[in-house]
């Protein structure tokens, strides 16, 4: 099969917008410069093509990232002081115009029933591809601390992966290879638009020099070097797309994929990319962003964790009725996550796109028969809910549970490979409702011990180069941290105080965080007097910074030569 010979069917009748025409002539060569130490193999990843690739990718689309990101400040601001989220009026005849659809499910994504997640290094890669799953999220993002190792790494582990190539022998001398018959379909998800890449710079055509967009080096570095071989294995280059807030920024991911097909002389609609419903501009704004990638969508996720991170740093100074309780008390079944979650099915199946469910942080513990018991039962609840929703298929992050998910999905869809042609026409959901927040629950001395907790022991292990982390029997990534530090950050600045009756005080806390670093196990070589100051300035500062990775990233993970 030659790179423009695909299975991929994109048919005239859902309205694909055909891309012959050559690529455009650069006026002027941009430069990309690799600063990041060039260890074993490499160059395999950074090859002059996928130079070339990226240094053409950030000419045609760093300017319009950096508008997408002002225009994220700019609406930020206007919730904070008071203007609520919306759906569009300029967009309303998208909403309601029956007979569009995005494109046909791709080979590979047709069943999608169960997917793991997990991140790209040797051994999580070999584990996920034996792991029973029908897809693997191989995740560069909230699973992957943005070490130069891991980001480049990652990359070659998917590259042999790819290619039938990869194995792994641990310290201790054990060895991984894939074994499995039929191996999930990969599905790569790059860092947000936000992050950047410190170890590789971009110059721009006006000689202003600046760190190369997170999303497009690992975006453009595992398309240029592995589209081939995933089209001649007869699926296609598929990416999730984190942390949108807009259907323009749905819009640019549409025009990267069309300018990388045009590139790389491949048919339009080969990529297919699911996006993260996770964050609260982006829930009103589904249909929009299906229909800017339609040629090239294959779906919405509901990424829960993010999206109540989302609406906490929306809403962090809105007042008490904005104030959610302890994390565990915002699940699923609260009244503005269950609507969330319906009108994201309900927008998906009119479209013709897979809505697939999110991750229980619930882990099962194999040294822990009760543990693991209760892991069972938590997650079986959680997929039979989303089966019944009408959700195409879910996210697991442990092996373990893929069983358990599978078994509820199976009981909906019997031999059906997705529930697509569901129509969820009861489903009525409201502005008001996606951001009615009254939960009615306590927030609590163990609430906020919790946070502190996770938090820094989080933390600690991302600065170690590990991005999912198994704490206290819950899988804890980027995401669930920050949910921790923002509830910290709006219980201090609302004046809130425990069920006990202690005010949640900056004061309060630090004692929090001294107590945590005195429970933790300690080691020469740990990082967790680092984590408690990467802490304090996402928690306790006056000023609320977006995201607690882009700082923590910049002081501590760039190893530039």
């Amino acid at each position: 099969m030659t790179l423009t010979d695909t299975t991929i069917d994109t048919g005239p009748s859902i309205g694909i917008r055909p891309t012959t025409n050559p690529i455009p002539t650069m006026s002027s060569e941009p430069s990309i410069e690799v600063r990041g130490p060039r260890h074993d193999r490499y160059d395999e990843i950074l090859t002059p093509e996928a130079i070339a690739f990226l240094g053409a990718l950030h000419d045609r689309f760093a300017g319009r990232r950096h508008d997408r990101l002002a225009e994220r400040m700019r609406r930020r601001f206007e919730i904070g002081n008071g203007r609520d989220p919306h759906f569009r009026a300029d967009t309303a005849h998208i909403r309601e115009d029956p007979n569009w659809r995005v494109a046909p499910p791709a080979p590979g994504l047709i069943d999608r029933r169960v997917e793991i997640t997990g991140p790209t290094d040797p051994k999580m890669t070999i584990n996920a591809l034996n792991s029973g799953a029908r897809v693997w999220l191989a995740d560069q993002e909230d699973a992957t601390s943005p070490t130069w190792r891991n980001v480049i790494e990652g990359q070659l582990s998917l590259r042999d992966a790819i290619r039938g190539q990869l194995s792994y022998t641990s310290p201790q001398g054990k060895e991984y290879r894939v074994t499995a018959e039929r191996t999930p379909t990969i599905v790569l998800r790059p860092r947000g638009w936000h992050l950047v890449e410190e170890h590789i710079r971009f110059t721009d055509r006006a000689g202003r020099q600046m760190a190369a967009s997170g999303s497009l080096v690992d975006f453009g570095l595992y398309f240029v070097n592995n589209a081939q071989a995933l089209i001649d294995a007869g699926a296609g280059p598929y990416f999730y797309l984190p942390k949108l807030e807009s259907s323009e920024e749905a819009k640019l991911w549409d025009d990267v994929f069309t300018f990388s097909e045009r590139y790389l002389g491949i048919a339009h609609g080969t990529i297919r990319a699911t996006v993260l419903i996770e964050t609260l501009p982006a829930a009103f704004e589904m249909d929009e962003i299906l229909f800017e990638l339609r040629d090239h969508c294959a779906g919405l996720n509901a990424g829960r964790w993010d999206y109540i991170f989302s609406i906490i740093k929306n809403y962090r100074g809105r007042g008490a009725r904005f104030v959610l309780p302890d994390r565990s008390e915002v699940t699923m079944t609260v009244p503005f996550m269950r609507a969330y979650t319906e009108l994201l099915v309900q927008t998906c199946h009119k479209r013709g796109a897979f809505a697939i469910g999110g991750m229980s942080a619930f882990i099962p513990n194999r040294r822990d028969p009760e543990v693991t018991a209760q892991a069972i039962e938590k997650v079986t609840a959680d997929k039979r809910r989303e089966a019944g929703d009408g959700f195409d298929g879910t996210w697991v992050a442990h092996p373990d549970l893929i069983t358990t998910a599978q078994a509820e999905f199976d009981a909906v869809l019997g031999e059906r490979p997705n529930q697509i042609d569901r129509q969820r026409d009861d489903v009525h959901v409201t502005a008001r409702q996606l951001i009615d927040l009254r939960i009615g629950r306590p927030i609590t001395a163990a609430g906020v011990h919790g946070n502190v907790s996770v938090g820094i022991r989080y933390i600690e292990a991302w600065l170690r180069g590990l991005g999912a982390v198994a704490i206290d029997n819950l899988m804890e990534d980027a995401a669930t941290a920050e949910i921790s530090r923002s509830q910290i950050w709006q219980w201090i600045h609302q004046d809130r105080s425990t069920a006990e009756g202690t005010p949640i005080t900056r004061e309060y806390v630090e004692e929090l965080i001294d107590q945590v670093l005195a429970e933790v196990p300690r080691s020469g070589g740990d990082r967790f007097a680092d984590a408690a100051e990467v802490f304090r300035e996402v928690a306790l500062r006056e000023e609320f910074p977006a995201f607690l990775t882009q700082g923590a990233y910049a002081q501590f993970l760039s190893e530039q030569d």
